[in-house]
């Protein structure tokens, strides 16, 4: 009964640290954007077009939660298709290659 206890005080405690971190749907995540101003990541948009934290952070695993991994989000690298280019190329969702889309993510 102790080890149950134990676990479920475990399990608990890892959920609360992942919400600590995560954009959860209805939140939002600014990262710095250099000239184009400021990326906004909205949690509820992508839940409401039914994706899941894990499509990008399980399987395949674009994006890290590690807060120093974000400078590594270039648009370069999204432009090869990493990153959030994975999916923003064109078919799946907006390019982040296509100029009329910019203002989509970047808010100055």
């Amino acid at each position: 009964m102790r080890f149950a206890g134990i676990v479920a005080a475990f399990l608990a405690a890892m959920m609360f640290i992942g919400n600590a971190v995560a954009v959860m749907p209805g939140q939002k995540k600014e990262y710095a954007g250099g000239a184009m101003g400021k990326v906004v990541f909205d949690g509820k948009a992508h839940a409401d077009k039914k994706l899941a934290c894990p499509v990008c952070h399980v399987k395949p695993k674009l994006f890290s939660q590690k807060k120093e991994e974000a400078a590594k989000m270039t648009m370069a690298a999204m432009n090869e298709g990493k990153f959030c280019g994975s999916c923003h190329n064109g078919k799946q969702a907006f390019s982040v290659k296509t100029p009329a889309d910019c203002a989509k993510c970047h808010k100055k």
